[in-house]
């Protein structure tokens, strides 16, 4: 008996590692880009994140004002399989720094899938 309890509790610490592992591995940053018009939230990862130069959203909003353009995908709340709420890519979309004002870091208290 003892010696289940301890092969399910390495069983499920090994789980658990690998989902931590894999969460960690497919981290989503979401960012609210505020225009004229309307707020988005957009949704990038870390290594996309480090190709522009940064972590947070002053590497976001520089990247922007630099290139004059960048293609993020734009993240909305939708159901999930399950019916659990959570934050899901829905369109890849171009961003132009003449529309955009501000760059927020966007927090969320659903699930956050990774863009494809």
């Amino acid at each position: 008996m003892l010696s289940r309890c301890i092969k399910g509790a390495a069983v499920a610490l090994l789980t658990f590692s690998t989902q931590g592992a894999w969460a960690q591995e497919t981290k989503m940053n979401l960012f609210k880009i505020v225009t004229i018009k309307d707020e988005i939230v957009v949704g990038l990862s870390a290594e996309e994140l480090q190709a522009l130069g940064g972590n947070d959203a002053s590497a976001v909003a520089h990247a922007l004002a630099q290139k004059g353009d960048l293609s993020v995908w734009q993240y909305n709340v939708h159901r999930g399989p399950n019916g659990e709420l959570q934050q899901a890519p829905t369109a890849k979309i171009g961003l132009l720094a003449s529309a955009s004002l501000r760059v927020e870091p966007y927090t969320t208290p659903y699930k956050i899938v990774p863009h494809p």
